[in-house]
């Protein structure tokens, strides 16, 4: 590799955009899975729990798609929502490809515990993005279809 190249590509630790996000997607969700460890549960966990509190019912691929995790990823999250007794499947669905499931009493018993230690997460992520920061994530999720 030529010395022009090899200069120039030290401009990617220092301006890449994708490791920038990468970096601050790991200090935003520490944050949030530190005060939620507690509670046996991480920050997307809860959010698929809120998802199945908002819907009724929950479909994996629904949810692969607007949580941007992959099916293994999804699966796994379910399988241990499940084995906690937080979702349980729904079994009278015509379609079980469709893998649907719904909050049960205890999970919406833990949604009770987590939304304090949530709050508290939420506002110090705020404080760490700033206004200008919250305003870009949440202009840059509505304009990509991103849920929230």
């Amino acid at each position: 590799m030529s010395a022009e190249r090899t200069t120039s590509a030290v401009r990617i630790p220092r301006e890449c955009l994708a490791l920038r996000v990468k970096m601050v997607n790991r200090v935003i969700t520490k944050i949030y899975d530190d005060a939620l460890r507690p509670l046996g549960i991480r920050v997307t966990q809860a959010a698929m729990l809120a998802f199945a509190l908002e819907r009724g019912v929950l479909r994996q691929s629904e949810l692969c798609a607007e949580l941007q995790l992959d099916d293994s990823t999804m699966s796994r999250n379910l399988e241990r929502l499940c084995s906690q007794g937080w979702l349980e499947p729904v079994t009278e669905s015509s379609d079980a490809r469709q893998h649907p499931y719904r909050l049960t009493r205890k999970g919406a018993a833990l949604l009770e515990r987590v939304m304090p230690r949530w709050e508290a997460a939420q506002q110090r992520a705020r404080q760490l993005l700033g206004a200008d920061g919250v305003s870009a994530v949440r202009a840059f999720a509505s304009a990509h279809g991103l849920h929230g």
